[in-house]
């Protein structure tokens, strides 16, 4: 694993920009990858995302300033594309992005690439039913394990705000859990 500050300068320097792009990859795709997932649901529009992802950070990391962390300022634009992503495949099929969430909760027992059993459908249900920000938080937080100073510096929102979406999200998903048939 490559120090940050060296990985920026590499990323920076046209020499080393290719290399040091395929260690950022292999460092960061597995997370990115899982982050996105958690917002788009599908494995294939996930891989599709995260493509778009690493193109996006490959073209703007010249413009890195480092005022934040490399993996803050990455899980910022995979959040955006993630987002961007779905409000567009909502707005393909005429339908509020709430729906379009549980749509694809709803598809994910069908999907040949979760292997959740019935608890992780049921939260992954339950997920889907909440405010797009409180599933960011929630997800960060929960599965992700991230520190709400990392998110607030991710999603640009104050930590207490973050504790209260979070405190949200979890009183929601228990009601939905505990009225689940």
């Amino acid at each position: 694993m490559i120090a940050e500050v060296t990985l920026i300068e590499q990323l920076q320097n046209k020499s080393t920009k290719e290399k040091a792009f395929r260690a950022l990859m292999s460092q960061y795709k597995e997370r990115l990858y899982w982050h996105i997932r958690k917002i788009v649901i599908s494995h294939d529009d996930a891989d599709d995302v995260l493509q778009n992802t690493f193109i996006k950070i490959f073209r703007s990391i010249d413009n890195f300033k480092a005022e934040s962390k490399l993996f803050s300022w990455m899980y910022r634009i995979a959040t955006n594309e993630a987002i961007t992503f779905i409000n567009k495949k909502a707005k393909e099929k005429n339908i509020d992005i709430s729906d379009m969430q549980q749509q694809l909760a709803s598809n994910l027992s069908s999907d040949n690439w979760f292997s959740g059993d019935e608890i992780q459908l049921i939260l992954q249900k339950a997920i889907a039913t909440l405010p797009q920000k409180q599933q960011l938080v929630f997800n960060m937080k929960y599965f992700d394990e991230l520190k709400y100073d990392e998110i607030s510096e991710i999603l640009d929102t104050s930590v207490g705000s973050l504790k209260a979406s979070y405190h949200h999200a979890v009183k929601k998903i228990e009601e939905f859990v505990k009225n689940y048939n």
